[in-house]
């Protein structure tokens, strides 16, 4: 069976990317043919239909609409497919020119994957979308990576051990590696998609030239000196956005080396366990940046989460940011007033990216004009203040600004074909074109005024038909008259009309006819002139774009610290960590959402020459974990350039920050919960120093009592000896209390609670010294365990310490006396009898009581109490 031409075009369009699904434009519609049409139907919950047969098979097909397949491609993207779009490359009519049977020549135009993503609707606009690259040269290792979005691009070493945490701090969305790197399971386990790539395109000499070509530029010493590590990531990340854009690379930025080192180091788990982007349920929701997003634009958005991702080790920069901070605080108003005019800025990155990959709009254009007019507008409102940003950015282009003004319509459409993008006056032939195309019959009435007033023939009339188009049309009577006249042309003798033409008439004839034509070739020319000038300058617009993100993080902490009563910390190069009246910022925030105010306390655990470790005991639920995790916070916070949720705070610059808090498995690794407990201890183990700041939850606990004390003995010793650092350890093991007299840099500290009738009352106060017991059976009961079960949880717990003050008796034998194991189950225990004075407050209504009643009550209840 002979396979049709249409057919053979898709086979051959599909051969080129065969591990994506192929969008086949056709007309309005893309389609997907075979088991691309199998997989998309399925995962999209599209109709699947059928199209004829290749090679006796049904061919299985179906199709989504091309107006709305952004919203099909980001449900493909997410559920991990790759797209291979190919568009028409000609239009039909081009096509039969080439024969009546030829197809219309499509191509592919774009690879879309999870790393390569540019149009709005795919993308969260406050966060970043990179796709990076890794390259191994003689063990050294490198780290770039982009965000085509826009067109941020940077390269940093990284050795094998640290590919985890960088991808855990950038959230990247896909990673391209060499064929057998052997870090595959390492990026999955951040859960970034993985694309192979033939080593060629790791060559560090090709990539040289490959990115000089990139950046038009002789030598790349301007941009730095990189390892062939790093040009081998570089060059490999460029190739393969070359592969996907199918040749039209997007502006990107010059390369920006990144010294890791400058940056806290927070590995996975850790990220994982203080939730500082992503909540438990994998948004943003319950996240540390949920609860200090103030910002008003998409590119402040972006910044404020890349430094909370990484917090800053440098002094003076974490100095300059807090002053910016500082700054926008004591000037409340001004800040109020930047940050309203900000909530109009748009975003320039993203908009200057799709621009750079014809991907772009008018609105594109119109959102590059909004932001330069913001930029310039605010340098004149903070030009004369003490404002600790360098705003010059902000300025200098007032050309591009007046072009685009001048070029731009008010509101432009989306979409170019719409029209109405160039605004009235800028160009005479389009307002011409225009005034034909929406004005045609007015102009030809004008025109036939005109020739009725140059001959004095009133009758003369202006008239059209199918066979002669636009013609003059007179009586007879006035024929000799319009032939004196040059300007008019016979065409047509009737038996009472005269018909003629001019050339002024022929040429408006074509005008009419091709005006609308004509418009929108002149709104596409000059669109193209704009994007080319706008690309142009893309440098200097980048750097209004940061500007303005850097006055939006600034004011929206500022707010956030006003609004919260948030301080300024004290950050220096000391080994300090105190802490007055902390807070948990997000529990706070759900506290105070409920109307419940969040106890605050108060950490001491400054070292000077050695470890600082305050050990925690205390009961489950009494807030163990929360202060644990909100002293981690606050150093974050405080090393991303933010104030902190404390009364007063002193942090001397952590270098690492270390997390083992929680429960889970990672059984698909064959992990169990006790498993994964232990290899985030030993990677702590194995990597903190004096300068980390470590919090440890509940060593041990995952194995048998004695097996899970010796562990945590063990490791808070190493922690003490060896690492000798900043950490706060919490556990149920109360033994371990007996450490602070034999590590010196170790205190014990526990949660208050206290005990009423049976109930435990949690205080969430952290003191000074030990907990007198674990108030398990209690936490049990406020759980909704049944009474009987709590009743028989007393009996066992009571049996077992009155056998280890008799001297360590066998627990077995001791639980083995208790009635639980007779031939009877124990009964359960019969309901508590009310009391008398409960029996008198039930018949009480207190809103009717007068003081003299309410205190002779009082007197009566206590009488009742004391039987």
């Amino acid at each position: 069976m002979s396979v049709t031409p249409m057919m053979a075009q898709y086979l051959a369009i599909k051969a080129e990317a065969p591990e994506a699904l192929l969008f086949y434009r056709m007309g309005d519609f893309y389609e997907l043919f075979f088991d691309d049409a199998v997989a998309a139907s399925a995962a999209l919950d599209i109709a699947l239909t059928k199209r004829g047969q290749h090679l006796g098979q049904d061919i299985a097909m179906c199709g989504v609409p091309v107006h709305s397949a952004e919203n099909y491609l980001m449900t493909l993207i997410r559920k991990s497919f790759r797209v291979a779009v190919a568009e028409q490359l000609e239009s039909p009519e081009d096509a039969k020119k080439r024969g009546y049977k030829s197809i219309v020549a499509r191509g592919i135009v774009r690879l879309v994957t999870p790393g390569t993503l540019t149009e709005d609707t795919l993308l969260d606009a406050r966060a970043h979308n990179y796709l990076a690259a890794w390259c191994e040269v003689r063990g050294k290792g490198a780290l770039a990576w982009a965000d085509i979005s826009t067109g941020a691009f940077h390269v940093a070493e990284c050795p094998r051990v640290r590919l985890g945490p960088d991808l855990a701090r950038l959230g990247v969305a896909e990673v391209v590696l060499g064929e057998n790197s052997g870090v595959e399971g390492i990026v999955e386990e951040q859960g970034a998609a993985v694309t192979p790539l033939g080593r060629s395109a790791f060559d560090s000499g090709s990539a040289e030239g490959r990115l000089k070509a990139l950046f038009d530029v002789g030598s790349l010493d301007a941009f730095g000196t990189f390892s062939r590590a790093e040009l081998g990531a570089m060059g490999a990340l460029v190739e393969y956005v070359e592969l996907t854009q199918r040749g039209k690379l997007p502006l990107m930025r010059p390369p920006r080396r990144e010294a890791t080192s400058e940056l806290m180091a927070i590995d996975g788990a850790t990220r994982r366990n203080l939730e500082l982007t992503r909540g438990a349920g994998g948004g943003r929701d319950g996240s540390l940046l949920w609860a200090i997003d103030r910002t008003v634009t998409a590119g402040g958005g972006r910044l404020l989460e890349r430094r909370l991702s990484a917090p800053s080790t440098v002094e003076a920069v974490i100095k300059a940011r807090l002053d910016a901070v500082s700054w926008a605080v004591t000037n409340d108003a001004m800040g109020n007033d930047i940050r309203s005019r900000l909530q109009h800025a748009p975003d320039m990155d993203r908009a200057l990216s799709r621009l750079s990959l014809d991907r772009g709009g008018p609105r594109d254009l119109a959102a590059v004009r909004g932001g330069l007019e913001a930029g310039e507008a605010l340098f004149s409102y903070l030009s004369e203040t003490d404002l600790p940003l360098d705003i010059s950015d902000m300025i200098g282009q007032d050309a591009l600004l007046s072009l685009l003004s001048a070029a731009l319509a008010t509101e432009p459409p989306l979409l170019l074909r719409d029209g109405g993008v160039i605004a009235p006056g800028y160009d005479a032939d389009l307002d011409e074109a225009r005034k034909l195309r929406d004005e045609g019959r007015g102009v030809i009435a004008a025109l036939q005024a005109e020739y009725a007033k140059a001959t004095g023939i009133t009758s003369l009339k202006v008239k059209h038909n199918n066979v002669l188009g636009y013609f003059i049309e007179a009586t007879a009577t006035h024929a000799d008259k319009m032939r004196a006249d040059e300007r008019f042309i016979h065409r047509q003798t009737t038996a009472n009309q005269v018909r003629f033409t001019t050339v002024e008439l022929s040429e408006l004839e074509t005008k009419i006819l091709n005006a609308g034509g004509r418009a929108q070739s002149i709104e596409d020319r000059i669109f193209a002139e704009l994007c080319a000038r706008v690309l142009t300058a893309s440098n200097a617009i980048f750097g209004v774009a940061r500007t303005l993100a850097e006055l939006d993080v600034a004011t929206a902490l500022a707010d956030l610290a006003r609004g919260e009563s948030w301080t300024r910390p004290r950050v220096d190069s000391s080994r300090a960590f105190d802490i007055d009246a902390g807070r948990h910022p997000v529990v706070e925030r759900a506290l105070k959402r409920d109307g419940a105010p969040f106890v605050a306390n108060d950490t001491r655990l400054t070292a000077e020459n050695g470890a600082a470790i305050r050990l925690l005991t205390g009961p489950n639920m009494a807030g163990k974990s929360t202060w644990l995790r909100q002293n981690a916070l606050i150093a974050v916070l405080s090393q991303m350039g933010s104030f902190v949720p404390a009364d007063a705070a002193h942090i001397g610059i952590v270098s690492q920050l270390f997390s083992r808090v929680g429960a889970s498995d990672d059984l698909a690794r064959g992990r169990s919960t006790f498993m994964v407990e232990m290899v985030e201890t030993a990677a702590i183990l194995n990597q903190a120093d004096e300068r980390s700041f470590v919090i440890l939850d509940e060593i041990g606990r995952g194995t048998a009592t004695y097996d899970g004390l010796s562990i945590a003995w063990a490791t808070m010793e190493h922690l003490h000896d060896v690492n000798r650092c900043r950490a706060l350890f919490a556990t149920h093991y109360h033994e371990m209390t007996a450490l602070s007299g034999k590590l010196s840099g170790v205190e014990n500290a526990t949660v208050a609670v206290r005990e009423w009738d049976g109930e435990v009352i949690f205080l969430h106060e952290v003191r000074d010294g030990a907990a007198d017991r674990s108030y398990g059976v209690q936490v049990a009961k406020l759980a909704g365990l049944p009474e009987a079960v709590v009743a028989r949880a007393r009996d066992v717990l009571q049996a077992l310490e009155e056998g280890e003050r008799a001297g360590g008796a066998n627990p077995r034998a001791l639980i083995d006396d208790l009635p639980l194991f007779s031939a009877t189950p124990a009964p359960a225990p019969a309901p508590k009898a009310k009391s008398a004075a409960e029996d008198r407050l039930r018949d009480v209504l207190p809103d009717e009581l007068t003081p003299k009643e309410a205190l002779d009550l009082l007197y009566e209840l206590k009488r009742l109490a004391d039987g």
